[in-house]
């Protein structure tokens, strides 16, 4: 891994003037309340600003509506959105699977609304009763004639009720193994039929729940093959679990994108200004107080570890870093780190009591860690499967059960039962 710095020339310096001076321009202070207000992924009117300065899409051609930025100047406007508390302005991942897979009139359709801001997308993967086993979608899709008509419920659909349509996982037949009979659906939240619900989380982020009641699409909405949506969700979910992405040593580690959400980095500066400014009882700060120092110096080195972290490694070490990291702020600092955001008295506008919340849910953030701890274990260290309650076992290598399949249980896996 290359630490070196990257020097900029004068052009980049110029763009990263223009870059800040528009930025600072629509991303206002009211824009950041309404943020942490309401839990909110993006604020609709930012990005169709952006979008009237092509850079909704900033790496887009500018023929296409971006600004045909390169990779080092698509990384300067990536910081320069940081800076202003700004994480993501997200979608390209679902929009890349519905060009190439979406019907020809779809994409010519949706490609000059998107590079505009105007529309965006959503993931409709998980189920309630699914947790992290997407390939096992229960919402069912049942074609009828041109159309499909799509019945179950999504949960943790993330800025549903802020976008106009979902890239839909659904089962359209049961009778194929689960990874197959998976079509994807590009399905427009305007339908009649959905039914969109809030959940907000403890983290103080806004997602939903959203119910299929009889929905009706046409087949132009269907991405792909029928009963071949694992090829067209294979795309997104790899880079999402950053699997498919292209590194030319200027992209965020994969830790540093799980961390990156988070309000960890403001908690750590919240609690160094407390540490400098608060008085105790004897006139003195907390920071002249070498055991407080040796603490801050843990978290930062915590932080700082975690963000080198790259692919699953990157995933599980994020959420250790966070979470240990959350709670060693909120002992530190002590009740005071708990009044929320708009609270008087509140240490960094509440950055410390956000990054507590935040952290509960950092275990299941883009995959939970048992998915990626699993990973590392079978293809990092290369450790046999985990077998489980309901997992698949091959048994008996006699006449009489050889080839048999069962599913284990609790049982079984507590007499530590060897299977051949």
């Amino acid at each position: 891994m290359n630490f070196g710095m990257v020097e900029l020339d004068a052009g980049q310096r110029r763009f990263q003037d223009y870059v800040g001076d528009v930025l600072d321009e629509i991303v206002t202070d009211e824009v950041r309340d309404k943020l942490r207000r309401t839990g909110e992924l993006f604020d609709e009117q930012m990005i169709a600003a952006l979008g009237a300065k092509g850079l909704a899409q900033p790496d887009w051609p500018v023929e296409d509506g971006g600004s045909g930025l390169d990779p080092l100047r698509l990384r300067i406007f990536d910081l320069e959105l940081l800076r202003r508390g700004i994480s993501s302005i997200g979608g390209d991942m679902i929009w890349r699977a519905v060009a190439a897979y979406g019907a020809p009139d779809l994409v010519a359709e949706l490609k000059p609304k998107v590079a505009a801001g105007t529309v965006h997308f959503c993931a409709g993967f998980t189920e309630p009763d699914g947790g992290s086993d997407i390939a096992a979608a229960k919402v069912r899709a049942v074609r009828d004639g041109d159309e499909w008509v799509i019945n179950g419920s999504k949960i943790f659909t993330t800025s549903a009720h802020q976008s106009q349509y979902v890239f839909l996982i659904t089962r359209t037949d049961p009778a194929q193994p689960k990874h197959r009979g998976l079509t994807m659906f590009l399905v427009p939240l305007s339908t009649p039929g959905i039914e969109i619900r809030p959940v907000h989380t403890f983290g103080g982020e806004r997602t939903n729940i959203v119910y299929y009641g009889d929905v009706r699409i046409p087949d132009r909405y269907r991405l792909g093959r029928v009963n071949d949506g694992w090829t067209v969700l294979r795309g997104p979910l790899d880079a999402e679990h950053d699997f498919a992405q292209q590194h030319d040593g200027l992209a965020d580690t994969f830790g540093r994108q799980m961390m990156r959400r988070s309000p960890i980095f403001r908690s750590f500066d919240a609690a160094l200004a407390w540490a400098r400014t608060a008085r105790r009882p004897d006139g003195t700060h907390p920071i002249d107080d070498p055991a407080v120092r040796t603490r801050l110096g843990r978290v930062a080195a915590d932080l700082e570890w975690a963000q080198c972290a790259e692919g699953p490694l990157g995933r599980v070490a994020s959420s250790v870093a966070m979470t240990r990291c959350s709670a060693e702020l909120v002992d530190l600092v002590g009740v005071e780190a708990l009044l929320p955001y708009g609270a008087d008295g509140t240490v960094g506008a509440g950055a410390v009591d956000d990054a507590h919340r935040f952290a509960q849910g950092a275990a299941t953030y883009g995959g939970t860690v048992e998915v990626f701890r699993e990973m590392i274990a079978q293809h990092v260290l290369g450790l046999p499967r985990a077998q489980r309650p309901g997992s698949k076992a091959f048994i008996g290598s006699g006449r009489e059960t050889a080839g048999t399949v069962i599913r284990l249980t609790n049982r079984d896996l507590k007499k530590n039962r060897t299977f051949s």
